[in-house]
This record gives structure tokens, sequence and C-alpha cells, in this order.
């Protein structure tokens, strides 16, 4: 369900992959049945593409990795959440366009060139 760019993340990787990466990770929150998960599945990944080299982005399923979700009080999918040195510094939950999503990641990396 994941593009080329797209990473999977869990709850045993997490610190190495999300709270430890030098570029900034945007991790969206999903689970299988939720249908505006999967509506926002194609903006994830043509933003995983977009920003590729810049920002990491990858997907969390809150059913197989409860911790992480409970961590950071995931009430509601979709939820996105953008960690720069470890800690969240955006977040957005609800389906979102890929318009919102670009201005919550140029706010802290910068505009695409």
């Amino acid at each position: 369900m994941a593009g080329a760019n797209t990473l999977t993340f869990s709850d045993a990787t997490w610190d190495t992959d999300v709270l430890n990466s030098d570029a900034p990770v945007l991790v969206d929150f999903w689970a299988e049945w939720c249908g505006p998960c999967r509506m926002m599945s194609p903006t994830v990944d043509a933003i995983a593409e977009a920003y590729a080299g810049r920002v990491k982005v990858g997907k969390l399923n809150v059913d197989e990795n409860g911790a992480t979700s409970m961590r950071y009080n995931v009430r509601g999918i979709p939820t996105l959440l953008l960690f720069k040195g470890g800690k969240v510094v955006e977040q957005k939950v609800g389906a979102v366009g890929k318009t919102d999503v670009q201005k919550m990641l140029d706010a802290h990396v910068g505009a695409a060139k």
C-alpha cells in the first residue's frame, strides 16, 4: 500500500528511523480499515516522491504498532506528525490535501526547487 519512496515504520524501529533521523520525518498514522486513511495514501506517496532526499516519509499502522500511537496520543486517524530533531514540530489530524501537507513541510524544510 506504499509507494517506492514511502517507508514503513514500526514500534521496533521507531527510535532509529524517526527520532534519530538527521532529516525531518513525516509519519502517517493509519489503519487498513480507515477510509480517510486510504484516501490519503496517494497524497502521502506523492509527497514522499516530491520530497525524496529532503524528508523521510512513512506510514505507521496503528493496529500493529499501538505503543507508538499511544506515546503520541494519536486518537484519530489519519494523523500526520512531522518530526524534526526527534520532536513533533507539526501535526494534522484527518484527511488533508496535498497542498496542506506541502505547506506543513515547506515551513520546516523549505519549498522544493
